[in-house]
């Protein structure tokens, strides 16, 4: 696998993770529930940046079902993020 590729894809993972620190520290503060599915939404979509490579490389599978498995994750993440914002 390309190193620019990993690196790209482990910036993506922590960026989101931050922003999901952030929300869930707003949460912490302000005991807003929104703002803990901005969190866990966050979280999905960093999970989702790396799992396709993951399950391409560790369990052999395609590259198709790896793509599908990570568009179900990260739209998961954007549903919460998405039901945060019409609450």
């Amino acid at each position: 696998m390309e190193a620019s590729f990993i690196i790209a894809k482990l910036i993506t993972l922590v960026l989101s993770l931050v922003v999901a620190y952030l929300a869930y520290h707003g949460y912490r503060r302000n005991g807003q529930a929104t703002m803990l599915y901005v969190a866990a939404g966050f979280v999905f979509i960093g999970v989702g940046a790396i799992c396709e490579g993951l399950i391409y490389q560790v369990f052999r599978t395609t590259i198709v079902s790896a793509a599908l498995v990570q568009a179900a994750v990260v739209s998961s993440g954007m549903v919460l993020i998405l039901v945060s914002l019409t609450r």
